[in-house]
């Protein structure tokens, strides 16, 4: 598989981050996500870089762990592409089989210094993905509440019968090895987010934007689908409060363990 292989899902606009009206960390209101027609996504460009000042002074330092973790990311990635090269064929081929084109799609996430990447990942949706999610949370208040408070869904319709294998292993994050590999990401850090959930990290927000967003982290290792928001953001901003080569070892191998338990690799 190369990065030729990969398609994005096509969408219509450009999505844009809206400040809330008043600072709060860990804001429990929904994370919405607006929609500017590609004619205006020039004023969106402009409101994006409006941002605070966190944000805008972000990469003025370089990342979290500087050139020893950027080293072992590359020495991880490299190997682990290479060991797991034949199994993400074989998923690619089964998403392909089941589901259609694209088997790996790309979505933007915040990185280091507040600049957006494209995060890749095997597709695990419907291609309608977001038509069944509005439809789901209209017919459902008790889901729209949980989407609300977490930004996930115990019960996600969107998520085809293999996804759901695909995510109970990890394996739909594979892909993402392509993004340590440019520099994108690293091995270990904090979860990747949108910029929709920026304002909800509230002042850990300069703490995210330390590092490279991580393939796994202590928000993977402590259980991540029994955590409510706010205990990932508190997750997050430990990490890199108390960084080290060690502590990335240790995740690295707590991770395996994590992802042969189902139940903590969902």
């Amino acid at each position: 598989m190369t990065m030729n292989a990969f398609e994005k899902q096509p969408y219509q606009g450009t999505p844009m981050w809206v400040p809330p009206s008043a600072p709060a960390a860990a804001d429990s209101r929904a994370a919405g996500m607006h929609v500017v027609p590609a004619s205006d996504q020039n004023s969106a460009g402009a409101v994006l870089t409006d941002l605070s000042p966190v944000i805008r002074s972000g990469s003025r330092n370089p990342p979290l762990g500087g050139l020893l973790k950027r080293v072992m990311d590359l020495v991880i990635a490299v190997t682990a592409l290479v060991a797991a090269s034949p199994v993400m064929i074989i998923v690619a081929m089964l998403i392909r089989l089941t589901a259609g084109s694209p088997a790996v799609f790309s979505h933007s996430r915040v990185g280091f210094g507040g600049k957006s990447f494209n995060c890749y990942k095997f597709r695990s949706m419907v291609a309608n993905a977001e038509e069944v999610l509005k439809e789901h949370l209209e017919a459902n208040p008790e889901a729209a509440v949980e989407w609300e408070e977490t930004h996930k869904l115990r019960d996600d319709p969107r998520v085809t019968f293999l996804g759901h294998m695909l995510r109970k292993s990890s394996l739909d994050e594979l892909p993402q090895l392509f993004n340590i590999i440019r520099g994108d990401m690293s091995c270990v850090g904090p979860r990747p987010i949108v910029k929709d959930e920026l304002k909800r990290y509230g002042d850990h927000v300069g703490e995210y934007l330390q590092t490279r967003p991580g393939l796994t982290g202590l928000w993977q290792v402590t259980g991540r689908s029994s955590s409510d928001y706010p205990s990932r953001v508190a997750l997050d901003s430990q990490y890199v409060r108390n960084w080290s080569p060690w502590l990335d070892i240790v995740i690295l191998f707590r991770t395996v363990f994590a992802v042969m338990r189902f139940d903590r690799a969902a």
